[in-house]
């Protein structure tokens, strides 16, 4: 198909589509990384309890276990006439938004399990949730719109957690905490109402006939296309290519912390600077997409976050600086966004559209381990060699991912 012009590429139906549903899917996720937590805090629960309260993210990273049902099954709801995919997007958004509500209507001091059991649930639908807007975002854009759609959709997510950490947090300073998540539950309509007046994805395939086939065929799909061997390349490109910018980041606010910076400093300069400056980079990382392809994306933003890795050995060079704060941290979240745009791409691209929901799930499931591992060891690596060398280390971990390009993403090839 050949590439369009004008500004039609940029603004149509299909990316204000994309912009709902990142917000829509960006929701639950922040009502459970914020507003959950500063509820249980106001209400004077201690912090061992609140912690706990991590636990309950792991269908974000199963979620791929439960994907094949999602392709295979599609939800009979009397009265109104869905496809597949638009039945899973409603039932699961009525599902999240019944549940935020619920949240505000049980007492964390009286019942601490049936929050903790509201939580896990909104965990589990908000995952199922994200499973079919994936899916329904690569049946929806063709592969020369999959690069600024992702853009787009991600934006809007990052842009939902202002709605639980910000203005919900403002409301609870004068309403009572039941209306504050009935009022965060209400911000899902939107996405509802969308469902309801959307088209299914113009997609002439047949869903898998039995669960087996919906849990076995997406495999021998992607294992087959071409061949075991570039099948396990790319999936060693997706756990690698974010490897050394999430272990870069796992520590950024302990770093900032250790530099001397204060927490308002950081604070302010995070919350203003990191949020468009990530925002900035997703929307030029989309754009530019559709001019270069999301193999020469995957090579130049790749580069880009290797850079933005090593600003942060600059920072520790310079020292307690808020003009180079300032700058390394808009460097950082900048390249960030534009990487995420062209990996997210690249998923969405590598799935087949009869298995989208299954090969999805499981590609973000893959990509989101190397962040546990971040997380687990980089503490470690800095007690033994030091910020400075620390940022070097992240940097060569980004290095493993950049060498597997010429077998999963040749620059010549223009991947659109």
């Amino acid at each position: 198909m050949k590439l369009k012009h004008g500004w039609g590429v940029y603004f149509n139906t299909r990316m204000l589509i994309c912009f709902f549903l990142g917000f829509t899917s960006g929701l639950p996720l922040f009502v459970l990384l914020n507003l959950v937590q500063a509820w249980l805090r106001s209400e004077k629960i201690d912090l061992e309890s609140i912690g706990l309260f991590a636990l309950i993210q792991f269908p974000y990273t199963w979620k791929f276990i439960w994907a094949p049902m999602m392709d295979r099954f599609i939800p009979k709801l009397p009265g109104v006439p869905l496809g597949r995919r638009r039945a899973w997007m409603l039932c699961t958004q009525l599902l999240v938004a019944g549940t935020i509500a619920a949240l505000g209507f049980v007492s964390p001091h009286d019942t601490l399990w049936a929050v903790a059991a509201l939580a896990a649930a909104l965990a589990f639908f908000s995952a199922s949730l994200d499973i079919v807007l994936d899916a329904y975002r690569r049946e929806l854009l063709n592969d020369q719109e999959q690069g600024l759609g992702t853009a787009i959709y991600v934006n809007a997510y990052k842009i939902a957690g202002l709605v639980p950490g910000a203005l919900a947090l403002i409301l609870a300073d004068l309403l009572q905490w039941s209306e504050v998540f009935v009022i965060t539950a209400a911000f899902m309509l939107p996405g509802i109402i969308l469902t309801c007046i959307v088209r299914e994805p113009n997609v002439h395939i047949m869903p898998p006939k039995t669960l087996r086939d919906a849990v076995v065929l997406p495999l021998q799909e992607f294992m087959m296309r071409n061949g075991w061997r570039h099948a396990v390349l790319v999936l060693a490109f997706m756990f690698l290519y974010k490897l050394g910018d999430s272990m870069a980041t796992s520590l950024a606010t302990a770093f900032y912390l250790d530099l001397g910076f204060t927490k308002t400093e950081i604070g302010m300069i995070a919350k203003t600077v990191g949020l468009w400056a990530s925002i900035g980079g997703g929307i030029v990382g989309g754009v530019s997409l559709l001019k270069l392809g999301i193999a020469r994306g995957l090579w130049l933003f790749g580069v880009a976050q290797m850079v933005a890795i090593l600003s942060f050995a600059w920072l520790a060079h310079m020292g307690p600086v808020e003009f180079w704060l300032a700058m390394v941290i808009a460097c950082e979240m900048f390249a960030t966004g534009l990487g995420t745009a062209a990996f997210i791409a690249y998923i969405a691209q590598t799935t087949n559209p009869r298995y989208s929901a299954t090969q999805f799930a499981l590609f973000t499931s893959l990509s989101a381990v190397p962040r546990t591992f971040a997380n687990a060891g980089a503490g470690y690596i800095v007690e033994q060699v030091g910020w400075f060398e620390f940022f070097f280390v992240c940097t060569a971990l980004a290095l493993p991912g950049m060498l597997l390009l010429p077998w999963i993403a040749p620059w010549k090839t223009r991947q659109t």
